[in-house]
């Protein structure tokens, strides 16, 4: 997260406990990855966090290097396939699962260009601004930027089940105020802004809780 050490972590213990929640209230196999999501946004702000207090000043050494390393495997490699990947695996119905497979393969290419970039050239963060902006030779484009919200967004807008959908309603429209108004630390904003919608994910599965008890007394 983009503000300080401590909102960092605190999002962290939150989406913790909202992912305790979601995984005790997932019933099968496929609904894992999703109701996971929120202890993944765990880790990866928790990382944000301990960088926060490795970057006082200059570029932290090769302690921060590392974090910076995994924070950018986090935001940039995993959540273009993990995405729409944990959204097809729930979704019911097979003409949805079709319409998401392209942005699988749009998150699966972006993926790989942003791995190939985080590899071959060099890459830092740094505090500017009150941010934590993460830089690399290669600059995160627009056409880049576009695709990522493709993969991470739309696949989970289409999902035939109303609180997912909402979520990526969520996750789209913070990546658009990341990108127009915290356009250098896009990376580190819009993942705050996909943490809080944590909570949709549990809305979601106790919803389906709670409506199971009255399908089976039909």
């Amino acid at each position: 997260m983009c503000f300080s050490a401590a909102a960092s972590f605190v999002t962290a213990v939150v989406t913790s406990a909202i992912g305790l929640a979601t995984l005790s209230r997932a019933t099968a196999p496929q609904q894992w990855l999703l109701a996971a999501t929120p202890f993944i946004f765990a880790a990866q702000q928790s990382l944000e966090g301990v960088l926060w207090l490795a970057l006082p000043s200059g570029s932290g050494g090769p302690f921060a290097s590392s974090l910076t390393l995994l924070f950018l495997l986090f935001a940039q490699v995993c959540w273009p396939v993990l995405a729409p990947i944990a959204v097809l695996l729930v979704e019911p119905q097979r003409k949805r699962r079709l319409l998401m497979l392209p942005s699988l393969a749009a998150g699966a290419a972006v993926a790989a260009y942003l791995l190939w970039g985080i590899v071959a050239r060099d890459h830092r963060a740094e505090i500017i601004d009150g941010h934590i902006v993460y830089m690399t030779e290669e600059p995160f484009s627009l056409p880049i930027g576009l695709a990522y919200l493709a993969a991470t967004a739309l696949p989970v807008m289409l999902s035939s089940q109303r609180a997912v959908a909402a979520l990526g309603t969520v996750v789209l429209l913070g990546g658009i105020v990341a990108y127009s108004f915290y356009w250098q630390a896009f990376v580190s904003v819009w993942c705050f802004f996909a943490a809080a919608a944590s909570g949709l994910i549990l809305f979601h599965f106790e919803k389906q809780r709670t409506a199971r008890p009255l399908l089976v007394g039909r």
